[in-house]
Order: C-alpha cells, then sequence, then structure tokens
C-alpha cells in the first residue's frame, strides 16, 4: 500500500513540476539520420559522430515543486567536441511537435557552423546565429518561429533578485536580436536553459582520453564492447578517482556508511570478463548518471593477458625479416610522424600446397568463364600509320586540314587488335579476431574470406591480370602482421591456394599501416592501372590509442597517399554500419556493402569485373 501511494505521489509531483510538453515529445532516434545529413551537408566534420547525449548537471533556480520533485536538477543541451555532436535524448521544450522537429534541426544547422571553442558563452552563440542567418537566409522564418516560442515558455522573472532580472531580460533580447546584446550581468544561478542555443563541452577528466601516449603496457585487450540496451547512443559524464583499498578479512561497519552503486561499482576489467558480469554492469552503467573510474596498478593477470594473446614462435605464422618502419598520421598535429609503426611481413604456418576445394571448383568454372569474355574483347585502334581499314574520321580530319594549309600526312588507318588489359590489383584482407565470428552453423566470416580470396585469384588467373594477395592484423603500432599470400612475382598454383587456406583469425585491424605498405608494393608495378582492393569487415582499431578517430583519421590518410600515386582503392566490406564511416574514408564511390556475407565469393570476382571493364 505504501509503495503503491509513493507512486502515484511521485508521478504526480513530477507531473506538476515538470515545464515539459510530453505529449509532443521528438525523440533523438526518430531524426538521427536528418540531423546527420544536415550536419554534414552544411559543412560539419565527415568524421564526426553524431549522437545523444545525457543530461548534465545544471545549476539553475528552481521553484518548490521542482525541488520537492527533485526535478530540474540535470538538463539536456546541445554541444560538441572534437569526436562527436551531442544532441538531447529527447526534446519536449515546446508544446508542437513540429516546433522540437525544428529545434533538432537548426541545433545541427548551427553546429556545423561552430568552429573551435566558446569564450563568452552568450556573445559567441550571438555571433554564431547571426553568422547562420546571413549565410542561409531561407533559415530566417524557423529562426523567427523558435526565437519567439523560446521566449513565450521562458518563466516570469519579476521576482527574481535584480541581476538575475536584467540577466533574463538581456537573454531574451538576444534571442529575439542576435547581436544587439554585448552585456551580461554576472548572478549566482545559471539562466534558465536557452535551447537555441549551442553550449561548451561537458567536462572530461583529460586522463580519461589518453589516445595517444606511450603507456602501451598498461592498455589492456579489448574486444568490440556491448552496446547499452537502454541508451546505446548517449554518453554519459565521467571522472577519475583513486581506487578505493581493498580490505580482507571480517568488516565491521555501520549499515548507513555502505556505498550504494551510484556511488562506486568496483570493476576490474583484468579480471572480470564473464558475460553474466559484462550484463550485470551494463544495467548498472545504464542508471547512473555519472561513471567514475579508477587505474589499477596492480593487476598482474591482465599483464599476463597481453603476453598471451602473440602466440609462441614455435606456434606463430613466420616472419619475413626485420620488420618494415613506417609512418603513421597524427590528426591532432596534421602531420605524419616518421617510424610510428613497425610492420611485420610473415607467411602462414602450415600452409601445404592445395588443390581448389570442390565445394568451389563449380564456381569457379562459371566465373572463370565471364572472364574469359575479358580476355577474348578485340578493339579498333585508330590513328595508326598501317592497318587493315582506312580510319574514316582520320582521312576527313586529314583532308580537311590539307584544304586550308599544308599539311603532312599522320595515320589514316586503324587495326583491330585483341584486348591488353594493363592493370595490377592488390587485394588486401582483414584477418582481425572479428573474422573468427560465425555466420551460421558451420561457417565462420575467414572461411568466407578464405573462398572468396581463392575465387578472386582463379578468375585474375584466367584472365591473365597481374595481381598480388596479402592479409593483415595488429596488436599495437609495434607488430602490425602482414601475412604474404601471393606477390605479383609468383605464379598463381597450389604453393599460393595452400598459403589462402593456412590463414586464421588475427587480432586488430590497424588499417592505415596495411594500406601504406600495400600502395608501396603496388606503387612498384609498371601498369598503367593500379586498384587496390580492401576486404574488411570493420572499422580500424587496436587496443592503443588507435581506437576512434586516430584509426580513422590515419586510414583516411592513407587512402589520399595511394590516389596520389595514381591508385584507385575500393572497399569491400561486410560492416553493416559502414554506412556510417566509409564514405569519410573511400568517398560515396569507393565502397560497396556486402548485406549477406554468404555471397562474398561470387561479388568479390563480379566487383572486380565492373571495377576493370570499362
Amino acid at each position: 500500500m505504501e509503495e503503491w501511494v509513493g507512486e502515484l505521489w511521485h508521478k504526480y509531483i513530477t507531473r506538476k513540476a515538470s515545464t515539459s510538453f510530453a505529449d509532443a515529445k521528438v525523440n533523438f532516434s526518430q531524426v538521427s539520420k536528418s540531423i546527420g545529413m544536415v550536419y554534414r551537408a552544411l559543412g560539419g566534420e565527415h568524421i564526426k559522430r553524431v549522437e545523444a547525449a545525457t543530461p548534465r548537471d545544471y545549476l539553475v533556480r528552481r521553484t518548490i515543486l521542482q525541488k520537492i520533485s527533485g526535478e530540474n536538477k540535470q538538463i539536456s543541451l546541445a554541444w560538441q567536441d572534437e569526436d562527436s555532436l551531442r544532441l538531447p535524448e529527447s526534446l519536449a521544450v515546446f508544446p508542437s511537435t513540429e516546433l522540437n522537429y525544428d529545434l533538432y534541426i537548426w541545433l545541427a544547422v548551427l553546429a556545423a557552423n561552430h568552429h573551435g571553442k566558446f569564450q563568452h558563452w552568450a556573445n559567441d552563440n550571438q555571433r554564431l546565429v547571426v553568422k547562420v542567418l546571413k549565410k542561409y537566409p531561407a533559415m530566417k522564418p524557423r529562426y523567427q518561429r523558435l526565437a519567439q516560442a523560446t521566449v513565450d515558455i521562458r518563466p516570469v522573472f519579476g521576482n527574481l533578485p535584480d541581476n538575475e532580472q536584467a540577466m533574463e531580460k538581456s537573454i531574451i533580447e538576444a534571442i529575439l536580436s542576435p547581436g544587439s546584446v554585448s552585456h551580461f550581468p554576472i548572478v549566482n544561478f545559471a539562466p534558465q536553459a536557452v535551447h537555441l542555443w549551442l553550449y561548451p563541452s561537458a567536462h572530461v577528466d583529460p586522463q580519461l582520453l589518453p589516445e595517444y601516449q606511450e603507456k602501451d603496457d598498461l592498455a589492456q585487450g579489448k574486444e568490440k564492447t556491448k552496446p547499452l540496451a537502454k541508451s546505446a547512443a548517449s554518453r554519459k559524464k565521467a571522472e577519475r578517482i583513486d581506487s578505493p583499498e581493498n580490505r580482507d578479512g571480517m568488516m565491521i561497519f555501520r549499515l548507513e556508511s555502505m556505498f550504494s552503486w551510484s556511488e562506486f561499482s568496483k570493476l576490474d576489467r583484468g579480471t572480470d570478463d564473464t558475460e553474466e558480469e559484462d550484463e550485470q554492469y551494463q544495467s548498472v552503467a545504464e542508471d547512473l548518471d555519472q561513471i567514475s573510474l579508477s587505474q589499477q596498478q596492480n593487476q598482474k593477470s591482465a599483464s599476463i593477458k597481453i603476453d598471451l594473446d602473440l602466440p609462441s614462435a614455435s606456434e606463430d605464422d613466420f616472419p619475413i625479416g626485420d620488420g618494415i618502419s613506417l609512418p603513421e598520421w597524427h590528426y591532432k598535429k596534421q602531420q605524419l610522424e616518421a617510424d610510428r609503426c613497425l610492420l611485420q611481413p610473415m607467411l602462414p604456418k602450415g600452409a601445404m600446397p592445395q588443390k581448389l576445394p570442390i565445394k568451389l571448383q563449380k564456381s569457379a568454372k562459371i566465373i572463370q568463364s565471364q572472364f574469359e569474355q575479358m580476355r577474348n574483347l578485340r578493339y579498333w585502334l585508330k590513328g595508326q600509320a598501317q592497318g587493315e581499314e582506312l580510319d574514316l574520321n582520320a582521312w576527313l580530319d586529314f583532308h580537311v586540314e590539307k584544304q586550308i594549309s599544308a599539311t603532312q600526312e599522320k595515320g589514316l588507318y586503324q587495326s583491330f587488335l585483341g584486348n591488353n588489359r594493363d592493370i595490377s590489383t592488390l587485394l588486401l584482407a582483414d584477418l582481425s579476431m572479428s573474422t573468427d565470428a560465425y555466420l551460421d552453423n558451420e561457417n565462420r566470416v575467414i572461411d568466407v574470406v578464405k573462398d572468396s580470396m581463392m575465387l578472386f585469384a582463379e578468375a585474375l588467373n584466367s584472365v591473365g591480370d597481374n595481381f598480388a594477395m596479402y592479409g593483415f592484423s595488429s596488436v599495437k603500432r609495434s607488430h602490425v602482421r602482414f601475412s604474404l599470400l601471393k606477390n605479383f612475382n609468383e605464379t598463381y598454383n597450389d604453393d599460393i591456394r595452400g598459403r589462402v587456406q593456412a590463414i586464421r583469425p588475427g587480432f586488430y585491424t590497424r588499417m592505415g599501416a596495411a594500406i601504406r605498405q600495400a600502395t608501396q608494393v603496388i606503387h612498384e608495378q609498371q601498369n598503367s592501372q593500379k586498384l587496390l582492393l580492401i576486404l574488411t569487415d570493420g572499422k580500424p582499431n587496436d587496443i592503443d590509442y588507435y581506437e576512434g578517430r586516430f584509426g580513422i583519421e590515419d586510414t583516411r590518410q592513407a587512402v589520399k597517399e595511394a590516389i596520389k600515386l595514381g591508385i584507385k582503392p575500393f572497399c569491400i566490406t561486410i560492416d553493416v554500419e559502414a554506412q556510417d564511416y566509409l564514405p569519410y574514408l573511400f568517398g560515396s564511390d569507393g565502397f560497396t556493402v556486402i548485406l549477406k556475407p554468404s555471397q562474398l565469393p561470387l561479388r568479390l570476382p563480379q566487383l572486380y569485373h565492373q571495377l576493370t571493364s570499362h
């Protein structure tokens, strides 16, 4: 009975204290695609994620009802940093659904034109609004509707202290006439949130972002994290704290002094790795407004785990040479840092000569017959000094020019020749640990990759094209594994088939270094056309600073370097989320997504046919 009454009271007092319009609420998930398109189309950084952000602490003067109900302690605000644009998980600011939707779009436009950091929140936002309205005059009616609606819902300020009244008047004038206010008084409480404006980025402890540091020995092997069920796209506020001391044995304490999970939830990633524990802590994280992290210094098992990531020399692939030093792109400094990565060429262990598997032989014959048409294609070579027939166009041009002035006779014939395919192709396959995942009860991703590479090789071998095949994975920047399957000088035979069938899932995906080495290899070929095919199942990542934007930016720079050398990179992926990042890496026409991975073995040769037949 008490719980029932308490629940009714909570609902009643919360509803009375709330200033939002629940009936007109628009969720971020409903408009995320539209917001992303608007943000990037109007100049926002393509690499930035557009995602929801959880409410943040906001010290504002509250009403008595809000104090009783606990409302208005945290507010959803729009802000961005160098990694992402973060908008409220939902907007119910205005009584109209259309206005709440327009507010999302307006914030995306505002963020696309804001660069750098805020010096003075109110003055900077005014200048930003003026800039946007001048640049996009069609936005003025939308802004005027939003501005008037914002002013209408702001609280009456007659009972506020004088300085807070002055602040409120200044804000209203700045909203209605952006750029007209230059002075804002100092107040003890923050003014009511201005949802039309962007806010400075939420405070993040810099110790939580060691994106480019040398503490590689502290980095733990991490697989792809599972998304939170309730708020997968939202970001939590974080802080760094000292690790509480462990006390063994009997403990005597008062029950009221016991920590609740909202204060501390101990999760030692060096030891707690089971799925049950992951699910438990994920549910806890969903309920927390702020997540506190400490850096454990005594995780002996974690350091042992890192050592065990690499197999012993007797079980590992065979290294070739001492390794190759490669640069890496530092996007914050906007420069290549020399000798940042060590790439180790390797040969697959246990590779024995093998015939083409029986299950692939029928498909191989069909593909080979299709590619034979490319070999037999013939065409007219025009403008020749001699040939089988007269080139009428060349003769007509010569005849007209001769009437005007004395012109020396040039090639007036055409010759019917066989097709001469002058092309080199390098297939670079991602062999990261994610390829160990099962697609069905029998086949893993790595099995599909093997079949795809063998059918690809059978097709190119039938048409006589020059090609090479490599695989890659990595464990931090000092160990980028580059598996040699076939180089350009080798003849495709059973030895090559054996190497392909011997490949195994590796580690992580340091794509930039692998693309740079592949670029050097194919650049040495003398063919006029050079195609670099990248076969992958996910985005660039590694267990050091390479995770996130560093990996994306480094890979993009490596692709740009290949294009400058006249090489055409093209990415083939089975990652269903690839649309979020591949256009930024390879361009809108530089990739394709295979939605059914089982079709990859047949689709890969077909894609090659399309890329090289014109």
